[in-house]
């Protein structure tokens, strides 16, 4: 079984849709997914993401199930860098996590006391309780960290959604803390990320990554790179994002 990841175009966020690039973006991804074969669509429910999909699923001639658990990961936290005020659960200072033991390990990171201040955990356990359930479809039913494979299958679906809540999606089925994630990996605006299933033992399935944000196919669109997703390469270049 494979599992594409693509996060939604150049966003404006302010309105919840695509600004003109990101719809460029939205068309550039139609024709690198109308290229492949795609058995199932499920949707973010915000407009960023379902603009993103349409010109896709125009194309291939087929509709997406919206799934309200794939919006971006609603859980802010009190981050010690934003004087008591909560923010979204990405993004923060380094210095400000690095430390902190708990982070470094999926069994752990939801015991650290500022994620514990919040509904951190009943939102990341909503994620991979209904991702678990889209994968039941198909025959891959959780087992721990193992998926028991009930039925073969070598169906293709496809995520529309965004960056933070496919992080937490890869923590699940990699079993790697989302901290790691969100602060070790950037997928820029309409990138494709895959996994597959591997088999080595009958019965027994794992998840493994081939590809991690790719905009090849923004690339030859012709469109320049999309750092949007990125902070400063170094400090005195304000042309990039601080915070």
């Amino acid at each position: 079984m494979k599992l594409l990841f693509v996060r939604h175009g150049d966003p404006d966020y302010e309105h919840d849709c695509l600004t003109a690039r990101g719809k460029k973006e939205a068309e550039a991804l139609a024709g690198r997914l109308a290229k492949t074969e795609i058995d199932a669509f499920y949707l973010s429910p915000l407009g960023r993401a379902q603009e993103t999909a349409q010109p896709t699923l125009a194309a291939k001639g087929m509709t997406g199930t919206t799934c309200e658990w794939l919006r971006e990961f609603e859980a802010p936290i009190y981050r010690p860098d934003a004087d008591g005020a909560l923010k979204i659960t990405w993004d923060w200072l380094p210095q400000d996590w690095v430390s902190m033991n708990e982070f470094y390990s999926v069994d752990t990171w939801l015991s650290a006391p500022v994620m514990k201040r919040t509904h951190v955990d009943t939102q990341y356990n909503w994620v991979c309780k209904e991702l678990d359930a889209v994968l039941a479809k198909y025959g891959y039913e959780r087992d721990g960290k193992l998926y028991r494979v009930r039925k073969e299958s070598k169906a293709t679906v496809c995520f529309v959604c965004h960056y933070g809540v496919a992080c937490v999606m890869l923590s699940h089925l990699l079993s790697i803390s989302p901290i790691l994630l969100w602060h070790g990996l950037v997928a820029q605006p309409a990138s494709v990320s895959s996994l597959a299933t591997e088999e080595r033992r009958q019965g027994i399935a794992t998840f493994r990554m081939n590809h991690y944000g790719d905009t090849s196919h923004i690339e030859e669109a012709g469109l320049p790179a999309n750092y949007k997703a990125c902070f400063a390469e170094v400090y005195s270049d304000f042309s990039q994002r601080h915070d």
